[in-house]
């Protein structure tokens, strides 16, 4: 069957929807044609299912010259015996990366790991992954999650770098509290700071429009906040019209590690 491009977008949108519902999301794949559909649309945003499948395309994005990081995808776990298991995949991550040497990053949801369940639970499991990506030689990046758990990720990133400093943070774009939350982020010395744009459905109250044309304005604000700050800054979109542009204001200083 073939989809169109206006057809695959509102599929998209579906999907970004399905990941702030939980009831929504566990009925849809509970539904074995509906989950056919959504497998299908995120093998767009997915580079495997297996660790091996994982470090196949990190292999060929190192031969290309770039840098990677590995995110193994699973926010909102509520079992606390399926975020103890999930945890166990991460230290499998690390250690497989400390016996390749690969120049790669460790990234996820802290709900994928029991935070959603408890605080501490989340914080507890987080602290293991990050003492294994060290001994691997490298460090977490802690994912965005949906705005009503924007303050749950900010605070255990806060405890989090208090042992690993070197863990970086990802900031949203799109979410109107991003500037203040920019400002509370740069006054810790802690690891770097990932600007996204924002892929959640969120209501206009809380953030702007994916399709807002103001959008890439607030973006590259933001970038240039970081990169001024010397903070290092992950700048994380496929919006080559915005990467132009943050080249051309910022030349070298973008490029500096």
């Amino acid at each position: 069957m073939l989809i169109s491009p206006e057809e695959f977008e509102l599929a998209a949108d579906n999907l970004r929807a399905l990941a702030l519902d939980e009831r929504l999301k566990a009925q849809v794949m509970a539904t074995p044609a509906l989950a056919r559909i959504a497998q299908r649309i995120s093998q767009r945003y997915l580079a495997g299912d297996s660790i091996d499948s994982a470090f196949a395309q990190v292999a060929q994005i190192t031969a290309r010259g770039h840098r990677s990081s590995i995110e193994c995808v699973g926010e909102s776990i509520r079992d606390r015996h399926v975020a103890e298991a999930e945890t166990g995949i991460f230290l499998r991550l690390a250690e497989r990366l400390k016996r390749s040497k690969t120049d790669t990053t460790l990234s996820f949801d802290l709900s994928h790991l029991g935070s959603a369940i408890d605080p501490e639970l989340g914080l507890r499991n987080a602290l293991r992954v990050a003492r294994a990506a060290r001994e691997a030689g490298t460090y977490l990046m802690i994912s965005a999650e949906g705005s009503d758990r924007t303050d749950l990720v900010l605070e255990l990133w806060e405890k989090l770098i208090c042992d690993f400093p070197e863990t970086g943070i990802t900031l949203q774009a799109r979410l109107s509290r991003t500037s203040q939350d920019l400002v509370r982020v740069l006054e810790l010395q802690a690891g770097p700071v990932r600007l996204v744009k924002g892929a959640f459905q969120e209501p206009l109250e809380t953030a702007m429009a994916r399709n807002d044309p103001g959008l890439a304005d607030r973006y590259a604000q933001l970038a240039g906040a970081l990169i001024s700050s010397g903070r290092q800054t992950n700048i994380a979109t496929h919006d080559a019209r915005l990467i132009r542009r943050l080249k051309e204001e910022h030349g070298a200083a973008l490029l500096s590690p």
